[in-house]
């Protein structure tokens, strides 16, 4: 008899810096589809966000890293930014696959993300890889989609990586927007301190 697979969502996503608002919505989606994990996936570098000022790769991967460490729920991935390049949505989930066998994946995306789907690299072979599971915030009606096998209603946080960033330039806290620890690295490495915005 064979073992049952791993059921694994993948977030992904520039992670700049990553906030509470990206781990509320993995761990309500890892509850409400009982996954076993939820890997958290920063991008090398996005192809709707060319041109974008965004912090160093491996300070983007070590803040997601220090996000997920006291949840047993969450893990990190590296495999964009090892593979380096702009990050394809099909190439994380081929690789991803090709590292985690016996794995279904669950690609979780936002509501306007899907709604662009089309746009994506190869969105054909997307749907082979994985089941995409769309999260919107409580209230608004859940879209009619062919691409999602499942929407959750994830907790509404009025926060964004882009407010994070403005608030660090302007000296205004951050503290109970991203965990304590990331707070800390940005303070320490003095990220978003100058610089143009998106």
């Amino acid at each position: 008899m064979n073992a049952p697979q791993s059921r694994v969502g993948v977030l992904g996503g520039t992670f700049d810096p990553i906030h509470h608002g990206h781990l509320a919505a993995a761990s309500e989606v890892c509850a409400q589809l009982r996954l076993d994990q939820v890997l958290l996936v920063p991008a090398n570098g996005q192809p709707f966000k060319q041109g974008f000022d965004s912090a160093p790769a491996e300070h983007r991967l070590e803040m997601c890293r220090l996000a997920a460490e006291h949840d047993d729920r969450f893990a990190v991935s590296a495999v964009d930014i090892e593979r380096g390049g702009v990050t394809y949505s099909v190439d994380t989930l081929t690789d991803l696959l090709a590292q985690l066998p016996d794995t279904s994946l669950y690609f979780i995306a936002g509501a306007d993300t899907l709604s662009r789907v089309d746009q994506w690299r190869d969105p054909e072979r997307l749907m082979e890889l994985a089941q995409f599971v769309g999260v919107a915030r409580p209230g608004h009606s859940l879209p009619e989609s062919d691409v999602a096998h499942a929407w959750v209603e994830v907790p509404e946080l009025a926060v964004s990586s882009t407010d994070i960033r403005r608030r660090v330039r302007s000296g205004a806290p951050i503290r109970y927007l991203v965990p304590h620890a990331v707070a800390d690295y940005i303070s320490h490495h003095d990220l978003y301190a100058g610089g143009i915005d998106d």
